[in-house]
């Protein structure tokens, strides 16, 4: 059983309250705010809006998003619509094929009265039946990628407070035409702004100079949970908690010990299962599937390293902020001791507890309540994904070997399953190989 939502005992005991400071505005704030002010959002922009037709089917979708190494696609709006109107229907990327492929492994597991109050899925299954179904069904499946426009005059200010909410990338429309878009900002890119800002600017590295047990971070103020599974638990396990709890990783702990060994993301998942030539894929132990998806990096570079995506309540901000870039991750885990080098034996960092989360997320809602940003909260969006969730009342198990291939040939790949967008038998394979007990 996955070990999900770990709560932060360990943390709490460790903090006191005189050691917090509150993020709220001070006069080397004001200084910093008004340079912020003088940045535009579109001098950040860190990818350009690839498109996509409404009807072009999720199997093409997803083909597109791993042959041209995209994270995100926008979901154009059908022909005919009026030029004044937004013309996308909204976004799609790797947390929202992760929802259809777990809806595709899991979805005979609702109820007549639950498919009632999902008008969305009867109408993929609706689709599926018919042979295709179109990629705007699934755009934003996850709740996770919703569609925030700019204008080009917008600042950073105003991306701040997007992301602040819980958003992950915003489209930065053109000053010729409001229907054509310069770009898009990821909160990735606002990060690595900050942190260079940071480095040029002495009193605000000072002030990120504080240790994160010191700091209102929603993930260890509010003690909220870990989400983690075991290196023995599977694939289609981590898919289906990741979509439980309304998060777009987990860490991945060690059975015996509970130390972390590394984290799985939803991208990591839909580069490696849709290309997957077998349904067993599904059933991999995790600690394969990290072995395979992290082991090679460095080796086209030449440089030695395996990431390790941890930091201790005693680590800075600052270098809380480094790492979340360098390990290209959304979120890094908290762990009670210094973590150990990692390596791609997978020796756990024993004797180490996960005791919280710094996401990306929360760090842009420390900077945005220095800002004096209204309404900054940054577990919205989770806790909506959660309650969405936790309605439909699914459970599973699963267990297996791994086996999976390159991503090239992902579309072959994916009619070999049944095709993704032949959705009917897509399901039908995977439930053959995958048991799912009841309960």
């Amino acid at each position: 059983m996955s070990l999900s939502r770990k709560r932060l005992s360990s943390v709490s005991s460790t903090r006191s309250d005189p050691l917090f400071f509150s993020a709220a505005p001070n006069v080397d704030s004001e200084e910093w705010v008004t340079a912020w002010k003088q940045v535009l959002a579109k001098e950040l922009i860190d990818s350009p809006v690839a498109e996509v037709d409404a009807d072009t089917s999720v199997e093409e979708a997803c083909e597109t998003l791993l042959s041209k190494d995209l994270q995100c696609l926008a979901v154009r709006m059908p022909h005919g619509r009026s030029p004044q109107q937004v013309p996308f229907y909204g976004l799609f990327d790797f947390a929202d094929v992760n929802a259809f492929l777990t809806l595709a492994a899991t979805r005979h597991k609702f109820s007549t009265d639950e498919l009632r109050e999902k008008l969305r899925v009867q109408d993929i299954l609706k689709a599926a039946r018919e042979g295709k179904v179109p990629v705007y069904l699934v755009s934003n499946l996850s709740e996770k990628n919703p569609l925030e426009i700019l204008p080009h005059d917008a600042n950073i200010i105003a991306l701040l407070g997007i992301f602040c909410r819980g958003a992950h990338r915003v489209l930065i429309q053109s000053a010729s035409s409001p229907s054509e878009y310069l770009g898009m900002v990821s909160d990735r890119a606002l990060l690595s702004w900050l942190t260079t800002y940071a480095q040029k600017t002495p009193s605000l590295l000072k002030y990120l100079s504080a240790p994160l047990a010191t700091l209102p971070l929603p993930s260890m103020y509010l003690y909220m949970s870990v989400v983690a599974a075991k290196a023995s638990d599977t694939v289609l396990d981590a898919m289906k908690l990741m979509s439980e709890e309304g998060v777009s990783s987990v860490a991945v702990v060690d059975d015996e010990s509970g130390g972390l060994l590394s984290a799985v993301s939803v991208t990591d998942i839909g580069r490696v299962v849709v290309p997957a030539q077998s349904n067993q894929i599904l059933t991999t132990p995790l600690q394969q599937l990290v072995a395979r998806i992290k082991e090679p990096d460095g080796s086209t570079d030449g440089v030695d390293k395996f990431p390790v995506y941890s930091v201790t309540p005693n680590s800075t901000l600052f270098y809380t902020m480094q790492k979340l870039l360098a390990t290209n991750a959304h979120r890094v885990f908290v762990t009670e001791e210094s973590p150990m080098s990692s390596s791609p034996s997978f020796s756990s960092m024993s004797p180490t507890n996960l005791c919280g989360i710094v996401s990306v997320v929360d760090v842009l809602s420390f900077f945005a309540r220095l800002a004096n940003i209204a309404d900054v909260d940054p577990t919205r969006m989770q806790r909506h994904r959660r309650a969405s969730s936790t309605s439909s009342g699914e459970s599973f198990r699963s267990s297996g070997s791994f086996a999976a291939r390159s991503r090239s040939s992902s579309r072959t790949s994916l009619q070999r399953l049944g095709s993704v967008g032949s959705f009917e038998g897509f399901q039908m394979r995977w439930a053959e190989r995958v048991p799912v007990p009841e309960g």
